[in-house]
């Protein structure tokens, strides 16, 4: 399986990625480690707020540029699970 992820930072940042290894990308955002992604490294905090399943990772991909292309309130709707607000924005 591979899986489009979000990441919140402590100064409420998100961060959108995707992988075939969620826990151990998780464990590499968390703790900085040096495959963890340029934007994590810059001492904030992070906690996992949403992820979603894919069976290839080429459908992982599309997910995640779309995401990334979405507004603000779009991507806090997603993650609060808000499919009627979703819907509107």
């Amino acid at each position: 399986m591979f899986y489009v992820y979000i990441l919140r930072s402590s100064t409420n940042d998100l961060y959108i990625g995707q992988t075939n290894d969620l826990l151990s990308r998780e464990v590499q955002q968390i703790t900085k480690s040096s495959k963890a992604a340029k934007f994590i490294k810059d001492g904030k905090e992070f906690k996992l707020v949403y992820k979603e399943e894919y069976p290839t990772r080429l459908k992982a991909i599309h997910r995640e540029k779309q995401l990334k292309g979405w507004t603000r309130a779009k991507k806090e709707a997603l993650i609060a699970g808000d499919s009627e607000l979703l819907k509107k924005l």
